[in-house]
């Protein structure tokens, strides 16, 4: 007799069996349905972004004196990338790549904003925040902003729930000895959600209380999908350590510094496993630009790439990127593929089913390079641009040609020490100049006069990027670039 007959058969000599059948069902249904649902609970995305750090300073990326373990075990657990680049070699630009998505001179936004600027990340543009809150994820941000310090332009305003830190970089008021009147400005504020809480002289216990916010938000959250943004202030002059990690390093105080920060990532994969989500989070480490190399001693190294902070050369826009997802990556593996900022904002748009912003962006999804599917870069080529919207370099495949501009650099002179600068030497880069990154990553050879035809299809893939994005170095304005935030006047 088939199931369908023993039901039947069942209901018409006793419904009390009927009954005891249909709740069984129901149990077990119950139970398929809510395995189901954890199979396919949304992913957790954390990044974790640096300030001022070089390629150079963690060990797994060949620091000779700063031991940073948590980060190396990271790299073990899952990818480490050897040509990430910031979308821009200065803070707030950099900031704005990351979260949008887009070339930050797409967004007007040039170089650091100054505090009190009236200026900010246009509040139509659709950070990963707001693009995450349409999935009902929880979001939060410790640490420096620098996408605006006007109440209108602070992250609760841009698609985040919480928000503690400073609005701009720490150097921005007037205990930095070195900047003068020029940075004088009010003490630095440290800011939760929309309102100053405190002022700073002293940012010592900055990285702790950061990394202690992120660690509560992680126990908060547990059960809910959550967008985790720890912005470090650290390592940008003036360089700030707690008692735990003061004379630890071998590299002195900057040494300590990215000590404290391998603690701070420590702590947050450490509360990620005690909660039972570490499996189900992606998180991300990188820095916004190079090392400040005036400052020396306490500026980091990009070595062995030239330059650093400040200019288009690979010491200023390759940065350290760690990447770990126990659910989709593998363990251990080196992505050698170029890949940038401004391309995470789709990529976690794809990993959370989540829909793009309606307006256009620049980055691509890498999904199926993080996964090991193909080593194709996901975009054609990378654009490098600088101060006010000057095209300076381009990528493309392994190679890097830079465009006649002017830049900044020490030439071969050391920085400064104590936390005083020395001063840079500037320099006029007359004729187009070709580097083949993947046989000379140090920029040392240049091979322009060797691949006219190279240089003929670089020049061309410029060209479209300057119809739509511009070059104040030719004069040239873009016909897609959108408008800055701006605070009215009255």
């Amino acid at each position: 007799m088939s199931a369908s007959k023993n039901v039947i058969c069942i209901f018409k000599g006793n419904e009390f069996f009927m009954s005891k059948y249909i709740m069984l069902f129901l149990i077990l249904f119950s139970a398929c349905k809510h395995k189901d649902e954890t199979k396919v609970k949304k992913p957790n995305v954390i990044i974790i972004m640096t300030d001022d750090q070089g390629y150079q300073d963690v060990a797994c990326y060949g620091s000779p004196d700063i031991k940073t373990p948590n980060l190396d075990q990271m790299a073990k657990e899952g990818l480490r990338l050897t040509n990430f680049y910031a979308a821009q070699a200065v803070c707030s630009a950099s900031r704005a790549g990351i979260l949008t998505g887009c070339y930050p001179n797409r967004l007007g936004i040039h170089g650091a904003f100054m505090p009190k600027s009236k200026k900010g990340l246009n509040l139509d543009e659709l950070t990963i925040a707001e693009m995450l809150k349409t999935k009902n994820y929880a979001t939060a941000i410790f640490g420096k902003w620098h996408l605006g310090d006007h109440p209108d332009f602070l992250p609760l305003q841009q698609g985040f729930d919480e928000f503690f830190g400073i609005p701009y970089s720490n150097d921005m008021w007037p205990y930095h000895p070195q900047q003068g009147p020029i940075f004088n400005f009010d003490i630095l504020p440290l800011i939760k959600d929309n309102s100053v809480v405190d002022t700073l002289t002293d940012q010592s216990m900055l990285t702790t209380q950061i990394t202690e916010h992120s660690v509560d938000f992680i126990n908060r959250n547990k059960e809910n999908p959550f967008f985790l943004y720890v912005a470090h202030p650290q390592p940008h002059v003036p360089l700030f350590v707690s008692d735990k990690f003061k004379g630890k390093s071998e590299r002195g105080l900057y040494g300590d510094v990215i000590m404290e920060i391998d603690w701070s990532v420590g702590q947050i994969l450490k509360a990620l496993k005690v909660n039972g989500i570490d499996e189900n989070t992606l998180v991300v480490f990188t820095s916004d630009n190079g090392p400040w190399l005036n400052y020396g001693e306490h500026a980091g190294s990009a070595l062995p790439l030239r330059e650093g902070k400040g200019t288009a050369w690979e010491g200023g826009q390759r940065e350290p990127c760690i990447m770990r997802f126990p659910n989709s990556f593998k363990a251990g593996i080196e992505i050698k593929t170029p890949l940038m900022n401004i391309d995470l904002l789709p990529t976690i748009a794809h990993l959370t089913k989540t829909a793009l912003p309606e307006r256009i962006i620049d980055g691509k999804n890498a999904w199926s390079v993080l996964v090991g599917d193909t080593t194709k870069c996901p975009q054609e080529a990378y654009f490098y641009y600088y101060k006010v919207n000057e095209l300076h370099a381009i990528r493309y495949q392994q190679w890097k040609m830079y465009f006649p501009h002017k830049y900044r650099t020490l030439n071969g002179r050391k920085g400064g020490k104590g936390g005083l600068p020395v001063k840079y030497d500037h320099i006029d880069l007359n004729e187009i100049e070709l580097y083949d990154l993947e046989n000379d990553i140090a920029e040392t050879k240049n091979i322009a006069d060797d691949h006219p035809d190279l240089i003929i299809k670089m020049k061309k893939l410029a060209n479209e990027m300057r119809e739509r994005l511009g070059d104040s170095l030719r004069d040239q304005k873009g016909s897609e670039t959108r408008s800055i935030g701006m605070i009215s006047e009255d």
